[in-house]
């Protein structure tokens, strides 16, 4: 990509009424703009960023067996009102349309999940089922702050997991722990992620989140010295030892939960009778889990982990790109080098944004570098042409190296 025809400028200033370090640095980079508190639009260098996260998770979920659907977003009172939620659940938007039909946006889709799972399932032959879509929800958030931490319209990752018995929800429970603990891995957040222990609700005596420490987080989690569980603060007055291992030291830290897991077992399939068949021809109530990822909130959270004083600073996995060319003189064949590494790199995958911007001097377009937080910088001057060898230096490092441009092909398509 041009930079020069990229829909987006960067700012040197701070955003006004903006004090989360995630919201300063996405905006003044250009990756995202604020409507209205609590809703922002994506730019395309942020929502090449979304898209990647996606991919991670959806990468993720395939792989223990979950099947990619998309539900309405538009629900009707009736489904709401069959588990008692129409008027009980905090955040739901509600309104008429013109027929004056009573409808919600979804905040989450239990109440339509499980509807359309009764169609599909009849006997135990039809267990386990695991779905998951992503998707954009909305929840009338009192206290929008905080950037892309706490929003009124967002996306969301919800799987969901249909059982014969708890044993197989047991089972797979334990597997999305897996998996989550492997898309934080991937995403760069976690060596300070903490599976949290909170409230199970009715049915379960735990659920799980997944915690990140940074000073931006509004949850505090008591982590034990011991065995690194943590337990949110909601409960923690219950159990002043670790559930985990006995342990009574534990550790105070802010965080941002960024995912959680919960064993529903029947709270939805009971009201909707979501049953099945069993062997004996017994009908017996389906056992559910549900499984969920804020997409836009686990974008802010990387940024609040990954940044300095420059700007941010992306994990590889989910950079808008990988690389940033920078031509920094203007002299014919300094050009001519750039569009030539331009040309090659960009023939052998999408991963390279070009400033090949006129307009600015090589000091702004360094800045603008680092407040874009792209891994690698490819910069192309009138150095390289004396060296014969073309320089690639990695944002979170600052170091150097030289490449031939045979070299530096083989090391483009590596990273």
């Amino acid at each position: 990509m041009l930079q020069s025809k990229l829909f987006a400028k960067t700012q040197r200033t701070v955003p006004k009424d903006e004090k989360s370090v995630n919201a300063i640095l996405l905006i003044r980079a250009g990756y995202v703009d604020k409507l209205m508190a609590g809703v922002y639009s994506f730019l395309p260098l942020g929502w090449r960023v979304m898209f990647k996260i996606a991919n991670v998770i959806r990468h993720e979920m395939n792989k223990i067996g979950a099947q990619e659907l998309y539900l309405a977003a538009l629900h009707p009172k009736e489904n709401w009102q069959q588990t008692g939620r129409w008027n009980s659940f905090e955040g739901l938007y509600r309104f008429k349309d013109r027929r004056g039909r009573n409808l919600a946006l979804g905040p989450t889709h239990e109440e339509i999940i499980v509807p359309l799972a009764k169609k599909i399932i009849a006997t135990y032959r039809d267990l386990p089922i695991y779905v998951y879509q992503i998707q954009i929800k909305f929840r009338e958030e009192l206290r929008a702050k905080s950037g892309l931490l706490r929003l009124r319209e967002f996306i969301m990752k919800d799987l969901y997991s249909f059982h014969r018995d708890e044993k197989d929800l047991d089972r797979y429970y334990e597997e999305v722990k897996k998996a989550y603990e492997r898309i934080c891995k991937r995403v760069g957040i976690k060596e300070r992620t903490f599976l949290t222990l909170a409230s199970g609700g009715t049915f379960s005596k735990f659920s799980h989140e997944f915690q990140t420490i940074t000073p931006a987080g509004e949850d505090f989690i008591y982590i034990c010295q011991n065995c690194s569980i943590a337990i949110n603060k909601e409960i923690k007055k219950n159990y002043p030892k670790c559930p985990n291992c006995g342990s009574s030291s534990f550790k105070q830290e802010k965080a941002i939960e960024v995912g959680n897991i919960f064993k529903l077992r029947t709270k939805y399939s009971q009201p909707f009778n979501l049953s099945f068949k069993n062997e004996k021809g017994k009908e017996k109530l389906v056992e559910m889990g549900c499984y969920g990822i804020g997409l836009d909130r686990l974008m802010g959270t990387v940024v609040e982990v990954h940044h300095d004083e420059k700007g941010i600073v992306w994990p590889k996995d989910i950079a808008p790109f990988k690389f940033h060319l920078l031509q920094l003189d203007k002299q014919a064949k300094v050009r001519s080098l750039a569009r030539k590494v331009y040309r090659e790199l960009s023939s052998l995958k999408d991963e390279i944004l070009f400033d090949d911007r006129e307009n600015k001097s090589a000091a702004e377009k360094l800045v603008d570098s680092d407040l874009l937080g792209i891994p690698y910088k490819i910069i192309v001057s009138q150095r390289n042409l004396e060296k014969k060898a073309i320089e690639v230096k990695e944002r979170r490092s600052g170091h150097s190296k030289f490449f031939k441009m045979s070299e530096l092909k083989k090391f483009y398509l590596l990273n």
